[in-house]
């Protein structure tokens, strides 16, 4: 038996947090009944959330995938757009682990785990997420010695970060950085860059935690192992 949240995060409907709206929403039922937060049941009984019925829990699947460019990070897209959903073979329901911004490529997570999803996902769990940018202008010491220590975006100060410079070309202009952050902000790496005035002119996600994209082409994805999920939960327990 276990509480009906955590039930319907690891069936894949959609995070605890979401799935507790609904029940207060009163669009979850149990047998035919209205269920209520913590409410225990053991995957046997009728579960309908929104008036559709929730089938037993499905074999967990983990997917790595290296998201190409004008991907959309969704399950669907109400323009019609390709999805990352779209380029991987699974008949399970699927969702990506956070989101990459249409014109953002790199790695991103695919499961139908809630449980580790909300984990990964949590500000608290300080998961690593290391992009590969490209701006205009050449970065100034004293920028990177602000970005470093954390700025102030939208009335909230960013956590400090790690940054290093790959190459500066002054030729073009340009400058060649890697940064790693912690956090799940918004286009968090674009409006870093923008504070200071200057534009995000590529950006890919080349690590997640431990995980990078060794191996893969672009568009191309692989199953995550065993050992490399337990990883995973060990990091954000």
């Amino acid at each position: 038996m276990e509480r009906i949240q955590k039930y319907l995060s690891s069936c894949g409907v959609a995070s605890r947090r979401k799935i507790e709206d609904l029940i207060i929403e009163g669009k979850v039922k149990v047998n035919g009944e209205k269920a209520i937060l913590g409410q225990k049941v053991d995957g046997n009984e009728l579960i309908e959330v929104d008036g559709k019925i929730i089938n037993k829990k499905e074999d967990k699947v983990y997917y790595l995938l290296y998201k190409p460019e004008k991907i959309i990070s969704s399950t669907k897209d109400e323009r019609n757009r390709k999805t990352v959903i779209d380029l991987i073979k699974e008949t399970r329901k699927i969702y990506p682990v956070g989101r990459l911004d249409y014109d953002t490529s790199g790695l991103l997570i695919l499961t139908n785990d809630g449980e580790l999803s909300n984990k990964l996902m949590h500000p608290r769990n300080n998961v690593e997420k290391e992009y590969y940018v490209v701006i205009n202008g050449i970065l100034k010491k004293e920028d990177i010695i602000e970005i470093k220590n954390g700025i102030v975006l939208d009335g909230i100060k960013t956590k400090k970060t790690t940054l290093r410079i790959k190459k500066y070309d002054k030729k073009l202009n340009r400058s060649y950085i890697y940064i790693t952050l912690t956090e799940g902000r918004n286009h968090e790496v674009k409006n870093i860059f923008m504070h200071f005035g200057y534009k995000v002119l590529k950006l890919k996600r080349i690590r997640y935690s431990f995980l990078n994209l060794e191996g893969l082409k672009i568009g191309e994805y692989r199953t995550l192992s065993i050992k490399e999920v337990k990883k995973l939960y060990n990091e954000v327990r």
